[in-house]
């Protein structure tokens, strides 16, 4: 390879001019050969890069590709399972809804199906003494025929008249007879049932509340909570009220503050709060420290201590009257009636007495006297949580009480005791009789003189109403009127009329407790004077 060289360097020198010049072109045309092999292998290799290249970054995308469609697979179904849950979910409320609907309807049917059943029982023994007295009848009628056909022999042989006169007369002469056996017995016995009836209600009353004497001191929760001074009112309110709404936010009561010296009014219609408010208020006065945050401890401090106090007062009402076995709310619902009054009449007495009534009137009538205690004490449960809930305290009590497991005769003497329904039980119109025998015992309840004098004018006014009426005088406490009827305008049956519409008119137009008894009074005065 080197001699070539110096062979191409001698030629020129050795050649003429022509031959040199072909030689200058074929090196050239060689060179420019090998040139184009060179480059075309050079371009071959960086072809085989690129490519290579190429397809080591498409092999990468693709690979990234896989992973963000798998990360986006992942997502929507996750996606799709929170939308299944929520469904689920939704299915599954649903179902309790209408799990909650079915219990109704079954309890709805289950009571119908109690009534129903107590009104078989009710036909059932209405159609056996039906079927009692057809059988009196008819003994009664088949005497009666052997009787008529015996007169109307003897009147037939006696008499010499025919047969059809004879049974004319004795017909027409038996039923003169019968009407008036009829009427008379009918009084007779109407009178007899009266008079025995009262007679031994009033025996058993009477004896029912002598052998039970409670003290029936009227109590009335207070609303007001003396202070030492009246420098005391500016530190209760606190700088810019502070102290005061905290104190209202805390208890849920309003604190009333005015020109009143040395009183702080706590008014609420719940008379726990209030019992809580009133208490915590006290405390806070002896100790002198009052602010936000030793309000909210004090008022903490006494929610427990009421809280314990109410089931203290439960389980002393149940020791007293031996009515044991109670739930554990129905024991703290007893315990709140020591904070509810009625007329000014403390309803936990109130109820302790109505049991000890109902027992004993039980008792002498030969019935279960720890049912009619039951009964009593629990009639009024209601009055406990009626400040929370919707309705009288007759179904709401009602109510509680079935919640609570209590018998039927328990749940219906709270519902019926205010005469609200048809006293199915007997232990209803026991529980009744003793609620009105505690309520219009004398000194039970108490009532301002306004409203007592304003009780007397509505009596009397309505009396006085009727036709006929000359006078009516409210007395003893409103519990009886008498009224005095005109001889003129009023006869006999019109006056007992009169007054049974005068009873009807108070029983529509007024509320009371127990009963009011009116005595209609008529009669002709003759005066003649003698000289």
């Amino acid at each position: 390879m080197n001699a070539i060289p110096f062979a191409l360097l001698a030629l020129p020198l050795a050649l003429t001019d022509g031959a040199t010049t072909t030689i200058f072109v074929l090196l050239a045309a060689a060179a420019g050969m090998a040139a184009v092999k060179g480059l075309d292998y050079l371009r071959g290799r960086d072809a085989d890069q690129k490519a290579q290249m190429i397809i080591d970054r498409a092999e990468a995308e693709a690979a990234a590709r896989r992973k963000e469609e798998q990360i986006e697979a992942r997502e929507m179904a996750l996606q799709e399972k929170a939308k299944l849950e929520k469904e689920n979910e939704e299915i599954r409320r649903q179902l309790h809804d209408r799990e909650r609907q079915l219990d109704k309807v079954e309890d709805a049917h289950t009571a119908r199906a109690e009534q129903l059943s107590k009104q078989e029982k009710m036909v059932e023994s209405n159609q056996r003494r039906l079927t009692e007295k057809l059988d009196d009848v008819g003994r009664r009628q088949k005497e009666l025929d052997d009787l008529l056909d015996l007169e109307r022999q003897t009147m037939h042989e006696l008499s010499g008249l025919g047969r059809e006169d004879a049974e004319a007369k004795l017909l027409e002469r038996l039923e003169k007879e019968l009407v008036k056996e009829q009427g008379a017995l009918i009084m007779r016995f109407e009178r007899e049932a009266e008079e025995k009836v009262q007679t031994k209600g009033r025996e058993l009353l009477i004896t029912a509340i002598q052998r039970f004497a409670a003290a029936h001191t009227a109590e009335a929760t207070t609303s007001t909570v003396d202070i030492p001074n009246d420098e005391m009112k500016g530190r209760i309110i606190g700088r810019e009220g502070r102290n005061i709404r905290a104190l209202e936010k805390a208890t849920g009561v309003d604190v009333i503050i005015d020109d009143t010296p040395g009183v702080v009014i706590v008014s609420a219609f719940d008379p726990v709060r209030r019992e809580i408010a009133r208490i915590a208020l006290s405390k806070l006065i002896a100790d002198g420290r009052i602010h936000p945050t030793r309000i909210e401890e004090l008022v903490a401090e006494t929610e427990k201590e009421v809280e314990a106090a109410i089931i203290k007062h439960g389980e002393e009402a149940m020791q007293e009257t031996g009515v044991f076995g109670l739930h554990k709310k129905v024991i703290e619902l007893i315990g709140r009636l020591r904070y509810r009054t009625s007329y000014s009449q403390n309803v936990l007495r109130h109820s302790i007495e109505v049991c000890f009534i109902a027992g004993m009137l039980a008792e002498e009538l030969g019935m279960d006297g720890d049912l009619a205690r039951r009964a009593g004490l629990l009639h009024d449960i209601g009055k406990a949580a009626d400040h929370d809930q919707e309705g009288g305290h007759p179904k709401i009590g009602a109510d509680l009480l079935k919640r609570f497991g209590e018998s039927p005769e328990v749940v219906h003497a709270a519902l019926g005791h205010h005469d609200d329904i048809r006293a199915d039980m007997p232990y209803t119109v026991l529980v009744a009789a003793a609620d009105a025998c505690s309520a219009s015992r004398p000194g039970a309840r108490r009532e301002t003189l306004d409203r007592y004098i304003k009780r007397m004018q509505e009596l009397e006014t309505i009396a006085t109403g009727f036709g006929g009426v000359e006078q009516a005088f409210a007395i003893q406490a409103g519990r009886e009127v008498r009224v005095i009827a005109s001889a003129t305008d009023t006869t006999d049956e019109t006056a007992a009329k009169v007054c049974r519409d005068i009873a009807n008119a108070f029983e529509q137009q007024l509320t009371y407790p127990g009963e009011i008894k009116v005595t209609l009074i008529r009669e002709t005065r003759v005066t003649e004077m003698a000289r």
